[in-house]
């Protein structure tokens, strides 16, 4: 079983598209989790749910889904603001490292960053690396035009709590300073990527697909369908990741799956029977019989 988590319902539809024969799983809370089959792999388990934006409800919901299904690993799909000029619009980014931006010291004159940081599952980042090599996991629409295929790149992102539509704001200038090698900014990775690290360390990868430069220009980015595209390219390249990995064991839902708790094996039935003679008794000393006792 792979859990799959988005932010917005754009990112949501852009996965679902992906599965087969999805049900909808409600947890005890309320939340509820799409759980299907992954159309490019058969026998392949995903429950998908969307957190909403920010890092504290995304940390809670993956929490409650390592919970729930037991997966085997953790994936978070959607857009991001792309932090340098050379990522186009629609690239996809394999975050090889997640940073928690926000945390630091406020003193009179500065501001001392106090960073955290998460890396990305081996496992699946070499994954997605081998498939990122060609381009067989991208199905362009009919209306793109070669040049639209998305290049993947495997970086750091920071994951903050702030939308950020700057690049000369106090805050592009701290991420420049002391996150230098981020090249994509969001809101839910670090909580997403701290809740993984809690459960001993479940697997956990964010693909990101840049649906804006982050630099004043995003409504209109937005208003010309980018996120749609990004979202779409993200969804893409993740689901292929997750169709790739090697068989764990897991993909049969597992506690709290739609199917719910494995069953027990069935008791097998025990025949007793006692025989005596003259003047014997015959006593059973038994807890919980199952078949017939016969006495003769």
């Amino acid at each position: 079983m792979i859990v799959i988590l988005t932010a917005l319902e754009i990112e949501h539809a852009a996965v679902r598209a992906h599965l087969t024969g999805v049900e909808r799983h409600r947890h005890r809370a309320g939340t509820l989790f799409d759980v299907g089959t992954l159309a490019a792999r058969p026998g392949r388990r995903v429950a998908l749910a969307a957190t909403g934006m920010g890092n504290i409800t995304a940390a809670a919901l993956t929490e409650r889904a390592i919970a729930e299904f037991d997966p085997s690993m953790l994936m978070f799909v959607g857009v991001a603001g792309g932090l340098r000029d050379w990522l186009r619009l629609g690239d996809v980014v394999v975050a090889t490292r997640v940073y928690g931006y926000h945390g630091g010291r406020s003193e009179d004159a500065e501001f001392l960053a106090r960073p955290r940081a998460w890396e990305t599952s081996h496992r699946a980042e070499q994954t997605a690396r081998w498939l990122a090599r060609s381009s067989g996991w991208y199905r362009p629409m009919p209306s793109a035009a070669p040049s639209a295929v998305p290049v993947v790149h495997f970086e750091p992102v920071a994951a903050g709590d702030v939308v950020l539509n700057s690049r000369v704001s106090d805050l592009a200038h701290q991420l420049r300073r002391t996150y230098n090698d981020a090249v994509a900014i969001e809101m839910e990775s670090a909580g997403f990527a701290v809740a993984g690290h809690l459960n001993d360390r479940v697997p956990s990868i964010t693909v990101r697909g840049i649906s804006d430069l982050a630099g004043g220009a995003k409504d209109q980015t937005d208003g010309e369908g980018w996120q749609q595209v990004a979202a779409r390219n993200a969804a893409a390249f993740a689901v292929a990741v997750a169709a790739d990995l090697e068989d764990d064991g897991k993909d049969p839902p597992g506690r709290g799956g739609p199917s719910g708790p494995p069953a027990a094996p069935p008791v097998p039935e025990i025949h007793t029977t006692n025989t005596v003679n003259g003047n014997a008794r015959s006593v059973i000393q038994t807890g919980v019989h199952h078949g017939d006792i016969n006495i003769g």
